[in-house]
Parts: structure tokens; sequence; C-alpha cells
């Protein structure tokens, strides 16, 4: 059996349409199912549900189970996909320069503090 890339891991764990959108707003801290519903335009409950089983699969994300009538499910990033960030904020600037020499048609990405995001997971909020 061939050996996958690194590269070819790594789209295997976060590509696609939805993942690093995902893990984005994950990056702002703990979410529900429908925050995330509300936020990610033109998904469905069930892709959405499906996206988030795989990220959890593959230890990028950790669910949490609140036992209330009715029950509330919320995610975050796992540590590991709190490694991740970086990546996400260098996705954001990439994306920011390229529509700056082009249509000018995106608005800025509402990060959390990078550094923040990934040494102190529990202290930090979106922000915008």
């Amino acid at each position: 059996m061939k050996k996958l890339s690194a590269i070819e891991l790594a789209m295997q764990l976060v590509g696609g349409k939805w993942k690093c959108l995902i893990l984005y707003y994950l990056s702002g801290g703990q979410r529900r199912t429908r925050d995330l519903l509300e936020w990610l335009s033109g998904i469905s409950p069930k892709v959405l549900t499906e996206q988030l089983r795989q990220l959890e699969s593959d230890g990028l994300i950790e669910r949490e189970v609140f036992s209330e009538a009715p029950p509330r499910v919320e995610y975050r990033l796992s540590d590991e996909g709190r490694t991740f960030v970086p990546v996400l904020g260098a996705l954001c600037a990439w994306g920011k320069e390229y529509d700056e020499r082009h249509d000018r048609l995106v608005q800025q990405c509402h990060m959390v503090d990078l550094s923040a995001a990934v040494a102190e997971p529990d202290k930090v909020s979106q922000s915008g």
C-alpha cells in the first residue's frame, strides 16, 4: 500500500468545503450545533453532523453532551485541533492578500488571538 504524503493526509483531515470553516468557528470557543448551522450558510444539518463526526473521529474536536432536557451538545477544539489554529490564521491572511490583489470582496477574518487560542484555549472568545 502506498504511503500518503503529508499534504494528502492534511487534506483528508481538513479538506472539503466545510471542515476548515467548522474549525475556524470553533477556534472562538465551545459552540452548539445550532450556532454552527447559523454561521455556515448552505450546510444541511445532516452534512454538518457528518463533518463534526469526522472531525471528532480524527481527534480535532471534542463533543460534550449535557444531560439536560432538551439535551444540549457542544463542540470545541481538542488539543490536536488547536494546533491547526495558526494554519487557519495563515489561510485568512492569504485569502485577504489574494483579495487585495484582485476583487477586494472579502471581509476581514474575525479570528481569536491565535497565540491565546493555542496557549490558553479556555480563556479565548471570538471577536466580531
